[in-house]
């Protein structure tokens, strides 16, 4: 918009240059060309009294070089044969002075009586008439340069134009000034409705520009506050919901501790406390209601191999219960990643979940972290079914649609947002333990993986695999893959 109000404001601002300067050029050669000849007029009547006196060749040569074109022969004297004298004797014409006209135009004047300009080499020639006392007609020549008809023009054109490009220049630069003030509270209005996308819910716009923008700016504000009031609506209700469970918890947690002992007890009594403990995050976090704003994302982070040993252990128990075979591979050194424990925590417990819930008893599986200097990668595989469509699986909602038996399809969808969040992301695929390989590619630097890096994710997938074929055949025996 900026650079469009620009080139119309040079487009018409030149069009009303050269309306005005171009007429005014025209007139200003018009006026030196009159300039020229009227001084050329009043040379030739400076030599008249002379011819009205007198026809004497000496006398006319005194008086023509007496004056300043007559000195530099640029004038002439044409007077005609007057025929016999009174005496009887014959007259005699007379050219003085230097001649440039042709014989044709001095007689033309002569016979009409009217001053003319006749076109002649290097200039003009003004053929001036004049009386005699003898009734002839005599014609005053002065020669007219080139040059001093157009005297002066090219330094009034250069002027015209150097004018006509300041005036261009300064509107430019004027529309230039409009189009910033106008352009950047668009601009500023665009970034911060990108920023808010982007979650920045303390973005908000300078309510400043031209009306129109003022407005938008306004109602974006305005916009703004309703989403974090909305937002934080939201996280009241999470809370409240969450503190309902605590209830039933309670009466959970009484009837695990009259279990007495045994794995099953324990398994059990560890399970209540560890939704006791994820209920209560969800409550603080809820409550705690902090919006993220321009500083970005929080700093916190977690050690990815610590989480992930705590996670298996928790569910080793149960895989042993049910004769899987479990490997863990990568985890021998810490790894930093910008995620909290407890989403880490979440998302492995939602892909571990569905390990246990869609494939069946026995069925092996395994936990590899890589680290590639600028991401961690975790990979989930198994050797169960596989999952047939694994785009739908990736969809919000999709294995709850599906009705598949106590599954919300949210598992996968919030270990997305998870890898997402830092820049990564979340890919399904078919795993070499024969069914499926989750892999969750989480970013160091916030920074989404290039197009070369994901391929590289894939290789390491491969290389981890491979590393686990002999397991896997030994879990699984013949046929297994899918």
């Amino acid at each position: 918009m900026r650079w469009a109000l620009v080139k119309v404001c040079l487009a018409v601002t030149a069009m009303v240059v050269i309306a005005f300067a171009v007429p005014l050029g025209l007139v200003i050669r018009e006026m030196a060309s009159d300039r020229a000849f009227s001084d050329a007029e009043r040379q030739a009547g400076a030599i008249a009294p002379t011819l009205s006196i007198t026809t004497d060749r000496e006398e006319l040569t005194r008086a023509v070089l007496s004056t300043e074109p007559g000195d530099r022969g640029h004038l002439a004297v044409h007077v005609p044969d007057p025929g016999k004298a009174a005496d009887g004797t014959e007259g005699e014409a007379l050219d003085i002075g230097t001649r440039r006209a042709t014989p044709k135009d001095v007689a033309t004047v002569q016979k009409d009586g009217r001053a003319s300009v006749a076109e002649v080499t290097g200039g003009f020639a003004l053929l001036q008439p004049t009386a005699l006392s003898t009734g002839e007609i005599a014609v005053v020549e002065v020669f007219v340069p080139e040059g001093e008809v157009s005297n002066g023009v090219a330094t009034a054109w250069l002027m015209l134009a150097g004018v006509g490009v300041a005036l261009i220049v300064g509107s430019v630069a004027v529309a230039d000034r409009l189009g910033v003030r106008m352009v950047q509270p668009a601009q500023r209005l665009a970034g911060a409705a990108q920023d808010l996308g982007e979650g920045r819910l303390g973005t908000r716009v300078p309510e400043e520009g031209p009306t129109e923008l003022r407005s938008a700016a306004v109602a974006f504000n305005s916009m703004a506050d309703q989403v974090v009031q909305l937002l934080a609506n939201e996280r009241e209700l999470a809370a409240d919901l969450s503190h309902r469970l605590r209830t039933p918890l309670t009466v959970l947690r009484l009837n695990a501790a009259s279990l007495g002992e045994g794995p099953a007890a324990e398994q059990t009594r560890s399970a209540v406390q560890q939704l006791e403990h994820e209920v209560d995050t969800i409550i603080r976090t809820a409550r705690e209601q902090r919006p993220q704003t321009q500083g970005g994302q929080s700093e916190a982070g977690c050690d990815a191999s610590e989480v992930i040993r705590e996670r298996m252990g928790f569910w080793s128990a149960l895989a042993e219960d049910e004769g899987r075979e479990v490997r863990l591979a990568g985890v021998d050194r810490t790894v930093r990643i910008p995620v909290a424990r407890p989403e880490l925590a979440a998302a492995l417990d939602a892909l571990l979940g569905n390990v246990f819930r869609h494939t069946p008893e026995g069925t092996a599986f395994a936990v590899d972290v890589h680290h590639s200097g600028d991401a961690v990668i975790v990979l989930v595989s198994d050797a169960g079914p596989g999952i047939d469509d694994p785009k739908a699986a990736l969809a919000r909602g999709a294995s709850g649609r599906a009705g598949s038996s106590g599954s919300t399809g949210l598992g996968l969808d919030i270990v997305r947002r998870i890898a997402e969040s830092t820049g990564g992301d979340l890919r399904i695929g078919r795993s070499v333990l024969g069914g499926t390989e989750v892999r969750i590619w989480i970013g160091l630097h916030g920074d989404r993986p290039e197009r070369g890096r994901r391929g590289h994710g894939r290789r390491v997938g491969r290389r981890i695999g491979w590393r686990g074929r002999k397991e896997a055949r030994t879990a699984t025996g013949p046929g297994a893959r899918h």
